[in-house]
């Protein structure tokens, strides 16, 4: 019998939002290919978005949004749609994270997150 493997679908991350027109916006994805319910952060020069990531010095060490749906700039930028303010309430088990962040480094991500009212649970 074959597996199948169901992946992560847009907005699958999101337990609830109080207005999707307020709480989320279309950005500019600067690098990489990404999921659905990637942290992400604001890379200061440019105001476009990245991957989060707590060792760089860019901007995108704080954690400002989470990516909608999947997005693919391998190739350069890309739109995208991205939860970026609350009130919002995500589910923590649904959030991706590059690289291999230590636990107090999510924490940490999930502190800033709250900072702009996305409540991580």
């Amino acid at each position: 019998m074959t597996t199948l493997v169901e992946g992560t679908h847009p907005g699958g991350f999101l337990v609830w939002e109080a207005f999707r027109d307020y709480t989320r916006e279309t950005i500019t994805v600067a690098a990489g290919t990404l999921e659905p319910g990637t942290v992400l952060g604001k890379i200061t020069a440019s105001g476009k978005y990245a991957a989060h990531d707590p060792a760089a010095v860019d901007g995108t060490e704080t954690a400002v949004a989470v990516l909608w749906g999947k997005a693919d700039a391998s190739g350069g930028d890309a739109p995208a749609v991205a939860l970026i303010r609350g009130p919002a309430i995500v589910n923590r088990h649904d959030l991706v994270f590059a690289g291999t962040p230590s636990e107090g480094e999510i924490a940490a991500a999930h502190t800033a997150l709250l900072a702009a009212g996305i409540l991580v649970r």
